[in-house]
């Protein structure tokens, strides 16, 4: 898919250094009660003064990396900043609960670039615009990666945003539930998980209750009885926890997670979840140097789904930071000189 075209050309790395400065009060003050509230991760002040990653000369102005609050977002996050500092730009990652937080910060040019999920965010931007009811009756992604990212890229466009090219690796949702669970019930699908009548609680995001592709959707495809969110989080291990100690019935995590003891995946047969490779998204006006999405390319065309899910399982099981992951994980595939 080719790249639009960047709205403003060749910046300076001046211009782009005096616009960041001219708005860092405003975006940090903006987002400090919203990370506040939320209580998960670095605040953007933290990250600014190089909390986390980040680095780079800064020769070619400066840049805030996004993440949201879970392994494999900041796993990602750290890869865009480190590839981004490599290229000459001064790069920090800030961390913000969700996306229904970072999009809105990501629009207002608070934030730089964030690592996302293309149907998943076709579908949030689509109830954005057109109404959560529209877009259930009415949904945007399919399985097909080409026609999502399309999708994606006419409703992200008017909103200010710049969608760049997807990859191959793909991190869906997916559902787990205990091994003693699904030998007891009976269990290999989410079909089987419907038909069993049984009442099911997922540990998730609290977005899940109303997010098309968790709890609706699980609802109104499976005809599973979701009688409830635990909001634990996406794949954390009190997620998982709660569900091997039968607190929760379900719990929703990723294609990638790689740490999944005692609990076992039941299959999407009937295909709830859609394309969801990973691609960077951009603030048009503060991000679209061709530059940027040249560096971020050269990693989107490298990672994959493998990729994720190991980096993940460092993460998740061996307790290693998400910055060294990244490193570690760059300086092998030659992305990055250090």
């Amino acid at each position: 898919m080719s790249l639009p075209k960047s709205p403003r050309g060749a910046r300076s790395a001046r211009r782009v250094r005096v616009a960041r400065a001219a708005r860092a009060g405003v975006a940090v003050a903006a987002l400090a009660g919203v990370l506040a509230a939320c209580g998960d991760g670095d605040s953007l002040e933290d990250s600014k003064n190089g909390s986390g990653s980040g680095g780079g000369s800064g020769g070619k102005g400066s840049l805030v990396v996004g993440a949201a609050a879970f392994t494999e977002s900041k796993v990602l996050a750290e890869l865009y900043a480190r590839v981004l500092a490599d290229a000459g730009y001064k790069t920090s990652v800030t961390t913000v609960k969700n996306r229904e937080l970072y999009e809105p910060s990501l629009e207002k040019g608070e934030i730089d670039v964030v690592p996302e999920y293309a149907a998943t965010l076709a579908e949030f931007l689509n109830a954005k615009v057109n109404g959560a009811k529209a877009a259930l009756e009415k949904p945007v992604a399919t399985s097909d990666v080409t026609t999502t990212v399309n999708a994606l890229t006419a409703l992200a466009e008017p909103r200010g945003l710049k969608v760049l090219k997807p990859g191959g690796a793909v991190g869906q949702n997916a559902f787990a539930v205990s091994r003693e669970f699904a030998e007891k019930n009976g269990l290999k699908t989410l079909s089987d998980l419907g038909k069993a009548k049984l009442k099911v609680k997922i540990a998730a995001g609290d977005e899940c209750e109303v997010r098309p592709y968790c709890a609706p959707g699980l609802k109104e495809k499976y005809g599973i009885d979701v009688t409830g969110i635990d909001p634990k989080g996406v794949g954390t291990p009190q997620s998982k926890q709660a569900a091997r100690d039968g607190d929760v019935q379900l719990v929703l995590t990723t294609t990638t997670d790689a740490v999944m003891d005692g609990l076992v995946f039941l299959a999407d047969d009937k295909k709830l979840q859609n394309a969801d490779n990973v691609l960077p998204v951009v603030n048009a006006k503060d991000a679209a140097d061709p530059e940027i999405a040249a560096a971020l390319d050269k990693l989107t065309q490298v990672l994959t789904t493998g990729d994720l899910a190991e980096l993940n399982r460092k993460v998740d099981e061996e307790r290693a930071k998400p910055e060294d992951a990244a490193k570690e994980y760059l300086q092998s595939k030659g992305l990055t000189k250090k």
